[in-house]
């Protein structure tokens, strides 16, 4: 039997497919990832934006369409959202974000009319089957669901509250991987530990004693101090932050519910370069949320160029039904492009002058992929490196000689 996984959104949506494919195959199925010829297909799915919503519907008809007389099995975010939205094209199964680790006995038992699994949320952190570990880099879930609530964003309505894995599960995964660089993500992982007495300073000293690449996903600006920050440094994680900005503008944070201003997040940037001096600094923006004016705009231009991200990842703001953005005044859709547009323009020049800055110095880089005679992966502050003469599947310090296509040469 050879069943198809399909995966959309987020590394926690990865982990979980990656659990499911393992778990297939342990039932004896042939489990590949992607649109290919298949008996049957797992579709994990995303609801972030608006965008991910259309997409993840089209998924199924599009499995349905290489494969006509495959069944088709439906979980995630999306059809959390809104199970109608699935019916049809084959499916025989919809799920949502609980009970994943159920999805592959279902799909190995041939299901033979269709089912809709109850979708209350979990208000525990759910172990799936321990997933292969076949990359050079591997992410590994430590904690699900968030406690937020921003007010453009739907995941805590489809995710539950917080929920923290054990620590000694997560340090079994990591021991057991074979991957030069783990990455430890969730949906947010700043909240790890405050639903179960632990912290993610405590968990970052437990991995300090692995001799492998460690890396954090995402960070919120509010748990950035020194406790957290010489953890990191003492267990020898990469000198690579990625902590949501969402707005430079102190005024459109309080309507998003951010739980900060510009300040905190600033003292956060300092203190992340007193420990790591030449780290990567990261972020999300979200251009043309509602109330934003061309002054919050400015102001969150100017903010960023203050900040000197190394990278940005730019959204324009996607209404979601149900929260409490949604029910604000948009901003026409052309004028959060044209926003998003001018944000991407600054995002590249700080880019072009974060690699300017490592010119000369020496990096510690995880070589992924060769093409072309090249081969290329990131280094430990997350700048893209290629070189003619490393070999991929390597780690290796480098000399950065010059600016080159996305990164540095």
């Amino acid at each position: 039997m050879k069943v198809a996984v399909i995966t959309l959104g987020c590394k926690v949506n990865e982990c979980e497919s990656r659990s499911i494919m393992t778990e297939l195959r342990r039932l004896g199925a042939d489990a590949v990832e992607g649109f290919v010829p298949a008996d049957a297909y797992v579709i994990n799915t995303c609801s972030v934006t608006a965008e991910a919503d259309r997409k993840s519907g089209q998924l199924t008809r599009k499995a349905s369409r290489i494969s006509p007389n495959a069944k088709v099995y439906v979980t995630g975010c999306a059809s959390q959202r809104d199970r109608a939205r699935f019916a049809g094209a084959n499916v025989v199964y919809i799920g949502g974000t609980a009970r994943k680790s159920e999805i592959a006995a279902l799909v190995v038992s041939g299901m033979a009319e269709t089912q809709c699994a109850d979708l209350a949320l979990p208000t525990a952190f759910e172990e799936m089957p321990p997933p292969s570990h076949e990359k050079s880099r591997d992410y590994i879930k430590i904690q699900d669901g968030c406690n937020n609530f921003c007010s453009y964003c739907v995941i805590p309505y489809l995710r539950g509250r917080c929920r923290s894995r054990d620590p000694e599960a997560v340090i079994a995964e990591a021991e057991r991987s074979q991957a030069k660089e783990i990455v430890l993500t969730g949906i947010d992982v700043s909240s790890y530990g405050k639903d179960n007495g632990g912290s993610l300073a405590s968990l970052v000293r437990a991995l300090g004693r692995l001799d492998v690449r460690k890396r954090m996903s995402s960070f919120e600006c509010t748990v950035i101090g020194d406790d957290l920050l010489s953890a990191l440094a003492d267990a020898g994680f990469n000198d690579h932050f990625h902590m949501s900005l969402q707005s430079g503008c102190n005024r459109t944070l309080s309507a998003m519910n951010r739980h900060y201003d510009t300040r905190t997040f600033m003292r956060a940037v300092e203190a992340i370069r007193k420990y790591f001096p030449n780290a990567g600094i990261t972020t999300d923006v979200i251009a043309g949320f509602p109330t934003e004016t061309d002054e919050d705009f400015a102001e969150t231009c100017a903010f960023a160029e203050e900040v000197g991200f190394s990278d940005m990842h730019v959204f324009p703001y996607s209404e979601r039904e149900g929260t409490k953005a949604a029910r604000m005044e948009q901003i026409p859709m052309q004028l959060r492009r044209e926003r998003a547009a001018e944000l991407g323009r600054i995002a590249k020049r700080l880019k072009r002058a974060f690699c300017e800055r490592q010119t000369g110095k020496t990096l510690s880089v995880l070589f992924e992929e060769s093409k072309n005679g090249e081969t290329c992966g990131y280094s430990t502050n997350y700048v893209k490196v290629y070189s003619d003469t490393a070999e991929a599947g390597t780690v290796a310090d480098v000399n950065v000689t010059k600016t080159y296509k996305q990164g540095v040469k």
